[in-house]
């Protein structure tokens, strides 16, 4: 049995991850701030994948603590981690100008030391293993700056920086690690905009591009993913 940790796992591109790493036979921790949602997909995907552990944790992560406190738990259940997807983020466009005292604290939170805090927690744990594989959902607001992107591009920024810095610290342990840049993929937070759902990528398109990534050879890695609808950005 292969064992992997999601985080912000009950909407979006975290819950198409989850399901695609289910099917592929994956064990699963997840983690959300929606208890009532979590409960409901892990007796959803408890019946479809019955041969599967689903384990869940009530928890926000733009607490470091409560970051440390999901990674401690993942460790007390599983014996290994061989995929962590650290995905959970926000997004409020602004400028840096006009933005409230405090945006970029609590971007910065979410967006980076949540991915910060739990990696850190289970690294010891995939360090002992040697092997692994560390995925951070980064955003094309990584790779280019753009009007109104404010505090939550330069979290993305960070969380980009953090992947490759990451990267070169763990090569000697065979862990890897790629950081995927999604361009406007459809989640709740694009309902209600009036953009079709056809201008924009699927979140399973991103759950695909991930696993397929997870399949290759041991000695294969690919560092960063960048991708983007067919007509380009909005």
């Amino acid at each position: 049995m292969q064992y992997a940790v999601i985080t912000g796992a009950t909407q979006g591109i975290g819950k198409a991850v989850a399901e695609k790493l289910l099917q592929g036979g994956y064990s699963i921790a997840v983690c959300a701030r929606n208890k009532e949602k979590l409960e409901a997909l892990q007796m959803a995907w408890q019946k479809q994948y019955p041969a599967a552990a689903i384990i869940i944790y009530n928890t926000d992560l733009g607490n470091s603590e409560n970051a440390t406190a999901f990674g401690n738990f993942v460790i007390s259940q599983f014996t290994k981690i061989d995929i962590l997807v650290n995905n959970t983020g926000t997004f409020t466009p602004g400028t840096i100008a006009e933005e409230p005292p405090g945006k970029l604290e609590a971007l910065m939170a979410v967006n980076l030391y949540s991915a910060y805090y739990l990696t850190r927690t289970l690294l010891p744990a995939m360090k002992e293993a040697a092997s692994g594989h560390i995925f951070n959902m980064c955003s094309v607001a990584s790779l280019k700056a753009y009007a109104n992107g404010g505090s939550y591009s330069i979290s993305k920024y960070a969380l980009l920086g953090f992947s490759d810095n990451l990267r070169e610290e763990l090569k000697p342990y065979n862990i890897k690690v790629t950081a995927i840049c999604p361009g406007a993929t459809y989640t709740p937070s694009w309902e209600g905009s009036g953009i079709p759902e056809e201008r924009i990528m699927e979140a399973a398109d991103v759950a695909k591009m991930l696993f397929s990534t997870s399949e290759l050879s041991p000695q294969a890695n690919v560092e960063t993913i960048v991708m983007r609808p067919v007509k380009g950005d909005l």
